[in-house]
């Protein structure tokens, strides 16, 4: 439960004063002895804590998973197996697991979704890495327009789809290969672009490192980058612009 709405609570009559002062009492962590859960990030940086699932063992992301959603109402967790997502999926009411993205999630229900990102890849094998960044841009509350298999190879489907993109208050194009798709996006829109490189490609892809370098090196301005494979990194940036934009609309 964030500050804002402990104190809006507390004005309406909704809670006692002693109920308030106990949430301000605790703890900005909790203690977990193999974890210390970040119970106050929303309130520092308007962004909940989320679980990176991959190399945790099944008592650690279980418990994680667990204790996060009992603070928040709510879990984000990327990088999770279908094997983690078995562990919690009886004990998490609407716990839903995306096997294309890897996202095991429960979110509030009715939550709103404001503004526009759009999402773009260069090929269809890229879309698990966009899927990651969408959905955590979802989850965090902003509007994602998916355009998938838009790359320069067939550069009309682009074009065709130029509106949508140039509509959007950011756009991520998400690309493998040579990863030439974020210097064309970005000289056909006046919108911050985050690029993210794949490790979708050739032996000389360098599992992304080829991408991740063409990316750095554009002469189109407004890119920025962000690692290899991070497409939740890409959606998290993302939503804290489309924020500001919504802010000043």
């Amino acid at each position: 439960m964030e500050t804002r709405e402990i104190l809006e609570q507390l004005k309406n009559g909704e809670i006692t004063i002693e109920t308030a002062e106990k949430f301000f009492k605790k703890e900005p962590y909790r203690e977990l002895g193999f974890a210390k859960l970040d119970s106050h990030r929303e309130i520092r940086s308007g962004f909940p804590e989320v679980v990176f699932s991959s190399g945790k063992t099944d008592e650690h992301f279980a418990d994680i998973v667990m204790k996060l959603y009992e603070h928040d109402g709510e879990v984000l967790a990327t990088r999770a197996s279908q094997h983690q997502f078995e562990l919690v999926k009886d004990k998490l009411p609407g716990v839903v697991y995306d096997p294309v993205s890897r996202i095991v999630k429960v979110e509030k229900p009715g939550k709103s979704q404001v503004g526009k990102i759009a999402v773009c890849t260069a090929g269809t094998a890229d879309i698990p890495v966009a899927e990651e960044a969408a959905q955590t841009a979802e989850y965090f509350g902003s509007a994602v327009d998916r355009l998938y298999d838009v790359g320069v190879s067939g550069l009309h489907r682009l074009l065709s789809n130029i509106d949508t993109i140039q509509s959007a208050n950011c756009v991520i194009t998400v690309a493998g290969m040579e990863g030439a798709l974020a210097s064309v996006i970005g000289g056909l829109v006046d919108k911050p672009v985050i690029a993210v490189p794949t490790s979708v490609g050739y032996g000389a892809n360098l599992n992304g490192l080829a991408a991740l370098l063409t990316m750095i090196n554009s002469c189109a301005n407004g890119i920025s980058v962000v690692n290899i494979d991070n497409g939740y990194g890409a959606g998290y940036i993302a939503t804290q612009i489309n924020r500001l934009c919504v802010k000043k609309g």
